[in-house]
């Protein structure tokens, strides 16, 4: 139980951290973070149902060795997210605009003085 709370909240922490960096909702980004982790573990144990019916395998769902197999394949849905909002959010950081004046007007003309 206490390594999924930790893991909840160094999950919720990086992407609040990754938000407050780009200027984005910061709780909206560390409860989405979460919710991706638990998807992934969710998809997870679809995937696992499936290729044991589709292959008629018994796997008994309560084992501790598929709930730690899921741990890294949530983690890996959370980098994969991790990833795709800062290299999305790094293509799309506005320059500051230094002159107050130079507000609303297009990037191009402010270099045609």
């Amino acid at each position: 139980m206490f390594l999924g709370l930790f893991l909840i909240y160094w999950l919720g922490k990086r992407f609040y951290t990754l938000a407050e960096k780009y200027h984005q909702n910061k709780w909206l980004f560390a409860i989405l973070g979460v919710i991706i982790y638990y998807f992934g573990q969710f998809v997870y144990g679809i995937i696992l149902v499936i290729i044991s019916e589709f292959f008629y395998l018994d796997i008994d769902i309560d084992n501790v060795v598929y709930s730690l197999i899921g741990i890294p394949i949530g983690a890996l849905f959370c980098y994969a997210f991790y990833y795709f909002l800062e290299k999305h959010w790094k293509s799309k950081k506005a320059e500051p605009i230094e002159n107050i004046d130079d507000i609303g007007k297009d990037n191009d003309s402010l270099f045609n003085i």
